[in-house]
């Protein structure tokens, strides 16, 4: 869903769901959401109620230092560092291993629009590697 922040051209920003993912046995979904900087689990065994089961902060626009603010309440998350280099972008392409327990992510969606939402990226997007709860 959008989120209402200030400091945006909208008052709501949309996520971007760039790209979903169904793991081999159908057990979960994930969604990346680009310009949040989320990527989320969800629980599909019951296709008809969605669970979200896990959820990784990678970045995106909405980030504490960045010029758009998130309002009613909501804290602004930290960047994401990994081994001491910040984490820019949102997660965008994603691929999980066959035994369901690791999810490759890029950060980099379109080179004309990492240059607009994300000019940090001009130096090129990330690749990150991340365990997956694939059990629970």
């Amino acid at each position: 869903p959008s989120k209402k922040v200030e400091g945006w051209s909208l008052p709501e920003m949309p996520a971007i769901i760039s790209d979903i993912l169904i793991c081999m046995d159908d057990k979960y979904l994930y969604i990346s959401c680009w310009l949040h900087g989320d990527l989320l689990q969800y629980n599909i065994e019951d296709p008809h109620n969605p669970r979200l089961t896990g959820k990784i902060r990678m970045g995106g626009a909405i980030c504490k230092g960045s010029a758009v603010k998130l309002i009613n309440g909501e804290q602004s998350p930290e960047q994401l560092v990994v081994n001491g280099v910040s984490i820019h972008g949102g997660p965008q392409m994603l691929q999980l291993s066959l035994d369901g327990k690791r999810m490759y992510v890029t950060t980099s969606l379109y080179s004309a629009w990492d240059k607009q939402f994300y000019p940090e990226l001009s130096q090129g997007g990330a690749l990150l590697l991340f365990d997956v709860d694939h059990e629970n």
